[in-house]
């Protein structure tokens, strides 16, 4: 009898998966069948689990799959996939141990696919927010504590989690649009940033609705010294650094207008958020967030042109001239433009964010991000969200010097990094609550910053323009 429910149940869902409830409204009824329903069922086990969260201890599952090809440019077309599983658990210890207004959260994440980008593009701005080398691995593992107006967590995190972050910006699938290019690229082991949580802690002070003041110290590289791909030299997320120089984020938000309601699109680098578009209280003011603030790193960090004699390194081949400590100052605005009438939360909104970084010391100097998000734009369907957004990030100009300069002494033509930019155009449609299909399109402009194309060796073409078709899906349960 438990076996024929079971499969009856996977046959509805498998159903229900391929065509999809004919509106959200219907997709949202506590009664309707969907694929986070019948797997939540299916994980509570003679109500083990139901019970558990009403004693405090919450399980959430998350599943990301990214499908992409590339009928022209890139290093080679063709078809790849990244994927990721996360367990969370979140432990209200007020519940457990009588602790008040103290949370234990952990996950733990099995990451694996293709690695498009890094297969097919060899671009910076890797096309899928998930995309990194196969891997089991421990992400998260803190405490967080509130306290009236202050909230301290402490433990193994990621800035991407509460840094940084474009609220409209976090539709969109290319990596880029949550942690921002400067910073990973900049930023020993690409910073405290998925995959790669680090010791840290975080203390926010919000005096208000309104505003809120966030100030972070981390280990200044999550897995240590080392060439590669980080996940190398940390496999299983257990590095837990304590002794590097740290890393340190300041930030500064304000919101305007009516306060929002419920949470933000869902997002890799954000664990367990709710599905679909902020949704905002109606006033005469259209809502809005702007953000501002720094980052600063204290470890040493080479030249990116000039040795420790002030010559070319192009031409010694020497050792970078180093310089102490590395920073970068930053600004995002989300702000609503319009409501559909009559359309609840359904509109319009925007996100605009920009970065800055010494270019003596850093290959990537200057960042800019921005696009526009729309809630709803069927009647029909007024929790799907579309959008387009384009990112820019520009190669350091001492480093495209240095690049002329090798040039100049072989003798032989290269192309000269100068930038690269990603153009996206997405739809996310919900299928239902905590669940959803996310086509993609994505245009990579420069691979690699205009890097050698690496398939032909001596080659003084850089690597094409891409054009990339995506599908993401995204279940929670």
């Amino acid at each position: 009898m438990g076996a024929s429910v079971s499969f009856r149940c996977a046959g509805a869902a498998l159903v229900v998966a391929l065509f999809g409830p004919v509106s959200a409204k219907a997709a949202d009824a506590d009664t309707a069948l969907s694929l986070p329903a019948v797997l939540r069922a299916l994980t509570d086990w003679n109500g083990v689990r139901s019970q558990l969260e009403r004693d405090g201890i919450k399980f959430t599952f998350i599943y990301y799959g990214d499908g992409f090809g590339n009928p022209t440019g890139g290093v080679k077309q063709g078809l790849g996939y990244d994927g990721r599983f996360s367990a969370i658990l979140d432990a209200d210890l007020e519940k457990l141990a009588g602790w008040s207004g103290a949370i234990l959260h952990a996950s733990g994440q099995q990451i694996h696919g293709t690695q498009f980008s890094a297969m097919n593009l060899d671009n910076l701005m890797t096309v899928s927010g998930i995309e990194a080398p196969v891997s089991t691995r421990l992400f998260n593992l803190w405490l967080d504590q509130k306290f009236g107006q202050f909230d301290l967590r402490v433990g193994q995190f990621t800035a991407a989690q509460e840094f940084l972050i474009s609220e409209n910006a976090n539709l969109f699938v290319n990596s880029t649009f949550g942690w921002p290019l400067l910073s990973s690229q900049d930023l020993p082991s690409g910073g405290p940033n998925y995959p790669e949580a680090t010791p840290g802690a975080r203390l926010k002070f919000q005096p208000n609705e309104q505003l809120s003041l966030s100030v972070a110290v981390f280990d200044g590289n999550p897995a240590g010294p080392g060439t590669g791909n980080p996940i190398g030299r940390d496999p299983n997320g257990g590095a837990f650094r304590l002794r590097d120089p740290p890393f340190y984020i300041v930030e500064l938000a304000y919101q305007h207008g009516p306060p929002e309601k419920g949470e933000a699109y869902e997002n890799p680098n954000q664990e367990a958020m709710a599905v679909g578009g902020a949704r905002q209280t109606r006033g005469s003011e259209l809502p809005g967030t702007i953000k501002v603030g720094f980052w600063a790193h204290t470890g040493v960090f080479g030249d990116e042109r000039y040795d420790t004699t002030n010559g070319l390194l192009a031409v010694t081949g020497g050792t970078p001239f180093v310089h102490q400590g590395d920073y970068a100052l930053y600004a995002i605005v989300d702000q609503t433009l319009w409501y559909v009438p009559g359309g609840g939360d359904r509109g319009l909104s925007a996100f605009a964010r920009a970065m800055l970084a010494p270019d003596d010391r850093n290959p990537i100097d200057l960042y800019a991000d921005g696009g526009l998000t729309f809630k709803g734009p069927l009647a029909l369907r007024p929790d799907d969200t579309l959008g387009i957004a384009i990112a820019f990030a520009r190669v350091s100009p001492l480093l495209s010097a240095f690049d002329r300069d090798t040039a100049a002494v072989t003798g032989i033509p290269i192309p000269i990094r100068n930038y690269e930019a990603t153009i996206e155009w997405t739809y996310q449609w919900q299928m239902a609550t905590n669940w959803y299909v996310q086509p993609n399109l994505q245009y990579i402009i420069h691979p690699g910053g205009n890097i050698p194309n690496p398939t032909t060796p001596g080659s003084t073409s850089p690597i094409p323009n891409a054009l990339v078709l995506g599908l993401r899906t995204m279940v929670k349960f």
